[in-house]
């Protein structure tokens, strides 16, 4: 059983900064990479960004330069620095780990970004 449990969304003015981390519990083995996506009503959930377990990011073009994805495999934990938020950022944000083979969500912490 693996759980994965996410902190640190919230209501931000644009230009405004966030910070969401998520730490999983359980049988962690063989963390082969983590990542986060949103989802923002409507809309299909697509990916933020990833980090390998080399340490390779991956991040999606909307918020390149902006967010910052950082790992603490020691703590199983996944971070996403979100700066200079905007509206369209808004969105349920879910983290992902990859587990050997299997990936696991977690439940999801909503964001919004309005003046």
């Amino acid at each position: 059983q693996v759980q994965l449990v996410e902190s640190g969304g919230g209501l931000v003015q644009p230009g405004e900064s966030l910070q969401l981390s998520c730490t999983a519990s359980g049988s962690i083995f063989s963390i082969n990479g983590m990542g986060w996506y949103r989802q923002a009503p409507g809309l299909q959930r697509e990916l933020v960004a990833t980090i390998s377990s080399t340490g390779t990011t991956n991040y999606a073009d909307s918020v390149k330069g902006r967010f910052g994805i950082s790992g603490d495999n020691a703590k199983n934990t996944v971070y996403l620095q979100m700066n200079n938020l905007k509206p369209e950022d808004t969105a349920v944000y879910y983290c992902s780990f990859q587990l050997g083979p299997s990936f696991y969500w977690g439940q999801g912490t909503q964001v919004t970004v309005s003046s």
